[in-house]
This record gives structure tokens, sequence and C-alpha cells, in this order.
């Protein structure tokens, strides 16, 4: 197959958060290849080191900063950080989650502040630290990553699901607050995608099945599926695009 390049990508300041493995790793390939100044934070420092020698030995641009993405300040060093080598982030992609199960009955705070400091607050302070670079630069996309799983009221991770849920109200909120400086913000909705993560721990040929049924097309998403929607949002393209969800399912139904 070939894909498309984005003339508009080429130079471009981009972060990705949690960008050493998973779709975020995708999404840190798929710009590095769009010559993009791709800048990327993890808390996985090994990872994420293995990923920026990789992407250099290969003669794309990469950064890399550590960061635990739980903790604000870290945050905003690890922006600063980051434009301090590549210049002010023009496109953010808020990927950083994690989908650990868990029983509602099980909950207690202090585990539910984790999880939303986890799947859903660093989103917030992430684009707080972005956007004065983006306003001065005249414009910028900010892609949140939200999932389907509250769309199809899947059980067994409801902590998980009340923070992708948000994620839509934080980008539609955002969407007007940064409209007039030309920032453009939308959420980007996987499937379930065969990461190396979901094959390692929740995968089975009976899931496989149970779910390729519910599916319109026969194919599994794949990461780079995903990765291929932000490059889009991300660029020139999407010039009229914000405030909304853009569905990469396979077509669940």
């Amino acid at each position: 197959m070939t894909f498309a390049r984005y003339p508009s990508l080429q130079g471009k300041s981009v972060i990705v958060t949690g960008g050493a493995s998973g779709i975020g790793e995708a999404t840190v390939r798929a710009f590095a290849e769009q010559g993009a100044h791709i800048g990327f934070v993890d808390i996985d420092a090994d990872r994420g080191a293995t990923l920026v020698a990789e992407l250099r030995a290969a003669g794309f641009t990469a950064q890399f900063a550590r960061c635990d993405l739980r903790e604000v300040s870290e945050i905003e060093r690890a922006v600063a950080t980051l434009a301090s080598a590549q210049g002010p982030a023009r496109v953010l992609v808020n990927n950083a989650a994690r989908d650990d199960r868990h029983r509602w009955q099980d909950v207690t705070a202090a585990y539910w502040d984790e999880r939303i400091s986890t799947n859903l607050r660093h989103m917030f302070f992430a684009i707080q630290a972005v956007a004065p670079g983006m306003i001065a630069a005249g414009g910028g996309s900010i892609i949140n990553l939200g999932s389907d799983s509250w769309h199809r009221a899947i059980g067994g991770l409801p902590v998980y699901a009340t923070c992708k849920a948000a994620v839509h109200g934080l980008t539609r909120s955002f969407a007007r607050e940064l409209g007039p400086h030309r920032i453009r913000v939308n959420t980007v909705v996987p499937g379930w995608t065969m990461t190396e993560r979901q094959k390692r721990l929740w995968v089975t040929e009976e899931g496989l099945a149970g779910h390729k049924a519910q599916q319109c097309l026969p194919d599994m998403v794949q990461p780079e599926d995903v990765a291929r929607m932000i490059l889009f949002l991300a660029s020139d393209d999407a010039p009229s695009c914000t405030a909304h969800n853009f569905m990469v399912d396979a077509g669940v139904i």
C-alpha cells in the first residue's frame, strides 16, 4: 500500500504523549516519516531512548523527555524541554493512557484519583502548556485520544471509561476556547487496536472472533491505522475539522 504524505507536516514541531509504545509509538514513527520534528514523552525511559536511537539512525529528527504525566510540574518541564530542542509545538497528540481492568466494587478514592491523573488530567495540562506557543505561532492542531469503550458500554473498566467519555467534553470545550486562534481540537476514537499490550494481556481467539462479528470490516484495527487518522487531523488538509470525534474502529455496530 501507498499512503499519503502531507507537505504541511514537514519540519513541524510535534509532541506526542505516551509515545514509547502502542498507538503512541506508531504515531511517533508516522510523524517522523512525514519529516516532522517529533518529540515525545513517556514514563518508560528505556523504551523512549531506544525509539529515539532507532529514529535518529534512520535519519529522522526525534527528541524524548522522560515524564510522569501524573505530575503537572513534569508536564510543564517536558514541554519546555522539547520546545527548546525543536521549537514550540504546532501539534499535540494527547495519547497517554492505561486501560487497566478493575471492578467498581474495588475502586477506592486513591485509585480513582490516580486513574484520573493517568487517563485524563494530564491532557488538560498538556494543552495548557502548549497552547501559548500555538497562539503565538498563529494556529495548531490538538488531537486527544478517546476510546470506544464508553460508546459500547463495555464493562470491567468503569473509571477508564469515565475518563474517556470526558475526553470528548475536553475536546469540545477547548475547540471553542482555542478556535479563535486557529487551533483545531479533535478526538480520535480507536476501536479495539492490536497493540502489543492488548495482544499480551487481553486478546483471545474467542474474544477476537466475537469482536470481528461486530465489525463491518473483517480486519482488526492496527496502531498504524489510528496514526494515519492523527496525521490527517494534524495536517493542513483538515483546516475545518474541529470539535469532533473521528472513529477508527472498523465499523463496530
